[in-house]
């Protein structure tokens, strides 16, 4: 085994014969026999080499990134090089408090990045016009897909099952659309807007600038589609409208898009975040996450994430998305470039680009080629027979066009764009020099396209003129990272979200040029590090796995669940089962499970839990035999949610299969079987591998995510395709999702190797159950397996204690937070408990400081049941206490010493919450979901 297994396991060997004794086992390997059924307990099979050295890691890391080519790029489509401002990669992109932060569900201990995505919000509430936006989508196309899924739920009266769709729009966006619209019965129609009358559609979607780069005015079709109710969608472009006008001044409903080009690397596909903004009385119907501000109980400003009743965790079946990943680092790295710039430096970006794209016009012009389009932002396409040759030559002096078709050329303009490259690029066109006048700097005033300059401000809140030098940024930065907690400062011992170690060595290839500046449609022979990176990542999950092949597509785990339901379902088809659509979910399940299924066009059935936490097999094979005619699939977690290994998993997959069915596997909790047993080999058919959770991918305070999905052989060929390809069942605007993230995986594999992964898997179960030892004489815990034990998670009961105090799981994660803690899982998967894991990382002395801390609330909590303190009022329920309350008038029957230092250590390292507990309710019902000052609040 390598070195680096002794830094990635946080317990020493020491520690761990401490655990095991605490948890009365002789050693690591009894643990594991008396955790995961004998019958599925395989042993180590996986054919991966030994774990290497950081050094090594890193070195070939290094040499897979210069096997890529980095291109001049005008590609386009899209996707645009950017400059990502050095004080922002820093401290952001490369900064743990950031990258390691969890969903901002907590919100008390998360107002730094809700304050940036706020920050984001308005950005795009700015820039596009719209009333609201969400924070954020997983790329362009999705976003387009989720937009026409809200266009068919606001608009009711338009009984239409039409969606129409403009040619100009880009290839991935309509690849896309038709995967999503299929399972739901939409059907697509790709047509020139222009002169079409909307007479038998629910909305449209028009792209602006065109795929082509053609800019026009679309107001009048906009009030055309509105005369025949139709909602309006726009696919736009933000740097572009700093220069023309916005989607709202021209009439639509809704606007999408990504905000890639502000300041986040292309990375050969992403992650980037995408965005969808829409007029306030469609707010509650927005897909995604919504940042709003609330106040707390002081009636102090306090951001939170509003309305997360919508979310599919709550919704299940009912829910409008099964988004669970929004993009939320990258759109802080957006609003941060946003923040930096300002709306003056914005508007002198755009106008630089406009200026080389009308400087090559104007040569090419002068050199007798024809514009398709004399509109245009970035982007021009010429019309020429020689469009193939073009094409090819530019490739062979390393400079990558678009063919468009086999007589257009697309050619592209980025902040990245030099003089030295529209040089290069004019010597294909046989230009030695600029046409006459042409030069970059020949333009007084840039008026992009007639009748269609932007008047209208934006950015006009201080904090996007606040901070333009880089000493004010970095300190804007600073303060709002240490508002949060991440897992710089402590453990999150968070369920079911395995909020493990993402070393540094794993996260320094996503800064490699090799990996970060590829364009995702760069042809292949560009991009053979990739390829290789790609090749060993999917040898290794399939050998972890048990499948047979992998796709590393789908960009989030909801994603990895759609595309394997629709690999399910277009394997029915192919055998002519195509009415099979019953979905079987036990009520254990991920929330995100039967929102997926209804995404897919299943009809789902709740299979019954038993009291100990498992399937009930008798409710499985009633409701198997009475859908065998039309059963699909079911949709099993393993081990299960309630953190148990399930003893008859191999004879729930026999009753489903025997039936016709095929098996989905959630692969969320994969941490604990990796090198232990193989889901492919106990009768699982496909699987959706979150590598967020157990390959080290960071959560980035809510994203980005990766969910890849592994199949057996029989699935193989329905894995999704090319997005640039018709009707491919892509899931994801590139073929390989969020790439530049994948070498974190590849890294963390390479690493561990075949029997580091294994130890890393044992010892977080080792240390679940050590916490469920220390904690069960205080919180009764949940569910166990048949021997007793719990897997790598665990489910403490607060009801009991509910019932005698009031203090409720809340006020206990709330507390936790004068502790210095991120509490674990609030309410899920059951309501009145906390779903606890601590995952291998983690050190026994770290994980002795959560015990304490939820042990010293236990005792609070008896303060209460005793009547020592009052039940209404005592620091659980006025938890969490800020650093403001330290000085001045104390109101509470307690001291300041148990408010806010309720155990010694604290006084060497404490948190401060930067608000008081937040008023949910107050947050929903008064939504303010854009940038406002403490004097408009009050």
């Amino acid at each position: 085994m390598s070195d680096f297994l002794d830094r990635h396991i946080g317990p020493s060997e020491v520690d761990i014969v401490s655990m095991l004794t605490i948890i009365e086992q002789k050693s690591v390997a009894d643990v594991v026999s008396k955790t995961v059924p004998e019958s599925i307990l395989f042993g180590n099979r996986m054919a991966i080499d030994e774990g290497i050295s950081e050094r090594d890691t890193l070195a070939l890391a290094t040499e897979l990134a210069n096997q890529n080519t980095i291109a001049t790029n005008f590609i386009g489509q899209g996707y645009y090089g950017t400059l990502i401002p050095t004080v922002i990669q820093r401290n952001i992109l490369e900064n743990p408090g950031w990258y390691t932060a969890y969903t901002p569900y907590q919100a008390e201990i998360s107002q730094g990045r809700l304050e940036m995505l706020l920050n984001f919000q308005q950005m795009i509430i700015d820039l596009t016009g719209m009333d609201i936006s969400n924070a954020s989508l997983l790329d362009e196309p999705t976003a387009a897909a989720e937009a026409m899924m809200m266009a068919k739920r606001v608009n009711r009266k338009n009984k239409s099952n039409r969606f129409l769709i403009d040619r100009n729009t880009h290839p991935q966006t309509i690849t896309i659309l038709q995967t999503r619209a299929k399972p739901l019965g939409i059907e697509l129609v790709v047509a020139d807007i222009q002169g079409d009358d909307f007479s038998d559609c629910f909305a449209t979607l028009l792209q602006s600038p065109g795929t082509n780069g053609e800019v026009r005015d679309l107001s009048a079709d906009i009030a055309k589609a509105k005369m025949q109710n139709v909602l309006t969608i726009v696919a736009c472009d933000l740097l572009a409208l700093t220069l023309l006008k916005t989607p709202a001044e021209m009439g639509a409903d809704i606007a999408i898009g990504n905000s890639q080009r502000f300041g986040v690397p292309m990375g050969f596909g992403g992650p980037h975040a995408a965005f969808l903004a829409t007029r306030d009385e469609f707010k509650r119907m927005v897909p995604g996450r919504i940042i709003g501000v609330s106040q707390d109980t002081l009636g102090n400003l306090a951001m939170r994430m509003s309305l997360q009743t919508r979310e599919q965790h709550i919704r299940r079946d009912k829910a409008t998305s099964n988004i669970c990943t929004a993009q939320v680092l990258l759109a802080v790295l957006a609003a941060a470039y946003g923040i930096y710039h300002g709306a003056k430096g914005l508007k002198n970006i755009a106008t630089k680009v406009h200026l080389k794209a009308a400087t090559l016009a104007k040569s090419l012009s002068d050199a007798g080629f024809e514009l398709a389009s004399t509109q245009f932002f970035d982007t021009i396409t010429i019309n020429t027979d020689k469009a193939q040759a073009l094409f090819k030559q530019a490739q062979e002096k390393n400079i990558n066009l678009r063919l468009l078709n086999d007589n257009q050329l697309t050619i592209a303009m980025d902040e990245t764009t030099t003089t030295e490259d529209l040089k290069s690029l004019l010597a294909i066109f046989g230009q030695g020099s600029f046409g006459q006048g042409s030069t970059l700097s020949c333009f007084d005033k840039v008026e992009p396209c007639h009748g269609q300059v932007r008047e209208s401000v934006f950015l006009t809140h201080p904090v996007f003129s606040l901070h333009h030098s880089e000493t004010e940024m970095m300190r804007y930065l600073k303060r709002l990272e240490n508002k949060d907690i991440a897992l710089n400062h402590s453990m999150i011992a968070l369920g079911s979200c395995t909020m493990k170690l993402n070393a540094a060595t794993q996260m320094y290839p996503i800064s490699l040029p090799g990996f970060s500046k590829l364009h995702p449609y760069a042809p292949a022979t560009q991009t053979q590090g990739y390829q290789q990176l790609f090749k060993d990542l999917e040898h290794a999950l399939c050998e972890i796995t048990g499948y047979d092949a992998v796709s590393l597509q789908p960009n989030a785990g909801s994603q990895g669940e759609f595309a394997g339901l629709l690999a399910i379902h277009a394997y029915h088809q192919s055998r002519g089962d195509a009415h099979r659509n019953i979905c079987l979910i036990p009520s254990s399940a991920h929330g995100t499970n039967p929102a997926s299924a209804v995404m897919a066009g299943m009809k789902v059935v709740i299979v019954k839990c038993d009291e100990s936490g498992n399937i009930s097999v008798d409710d499985l094979q009633e409701k198997a035999q009475k859908h065998a005619d039309n059963l699909a699939a079911i949709m099993v977690t393993y081990p299960s949610t309630h953190g148990v290994f399930e003893v008859q998993i191999q004879k729930i997959c026999d009753i489903i299969h025997t039936r016709g069915g095929q098996v989905y596997l959630d692969g969320a909790n994969l941490n604990a079987m990796v090198g232990l047993t193989r889901m492919g080999e106990f009768g699982a058919d496909v699987s959706h591998i979150n590598l967020h959770k157990t390959f080290a991918i960071p959560h980035g305070g809510g994203g980005p995510g990766m969910g890849p999905i592994g199949v057996k052989a029989h699935l193989a060929q329905f894995l999704p395709g090319d997005p640039l390809v018709k009707d491919s069942n892509a899931v994801s605007a590139a073929m390989y999702g969020s790439a530049s993230i994948l070498p974190i995986s590849w890294s963390y594999i390479k690493l561990l190797g075949k029997h580091g992964m294994q130890r890393s898997t044992e010892i977080a179960i080792v240390s679940a159950n050590y916490i469920a030892t220390e904690l069960k004489d205080h919180f009764p815990i949940l569910y166990r397996g048949d021997q007793g034990m719990v897997a790598h998670e665990c489910i403490i009961d607060i009801r009991p204690l509910k019932d005698e105090s009031g203090i409720t799981e809340e006020d206990i994660a709330k507390r936790l937070m004068d502790y210095g803690f991120h509490s674990p899982t609030m309410s899920f998967p059951v309501s009145g408990t906390l779903m606890i894991e601590p995952t291998e990382s983690e050190s026994k002395r770290e994980i002795d400081r959560f015990i304490t801390a939820m042990v010293s609330i236990y005792n609070e909590i008896q303060n209460v049941i005793s009547g020592k303190w009052d039940r209404e009022n005592n620091p659980l329920k006025n938890a969490p206490h800020t650093a403001h309350e330290m000085s001045g008038e104390w109101n509470y029957p307690y001291t300041r010493t148990q408010a806010l230092y309720p155990v010694e250590s604290l006084v060497a390292n404490k948190y401060f919450p930067p608000v008081k507990r937040i008023d949910n309710v107050y947050g929903d019902r008064n939504l303010f979901c854009s940038c406002i000052t403490t004097e408009d609040f009050k």
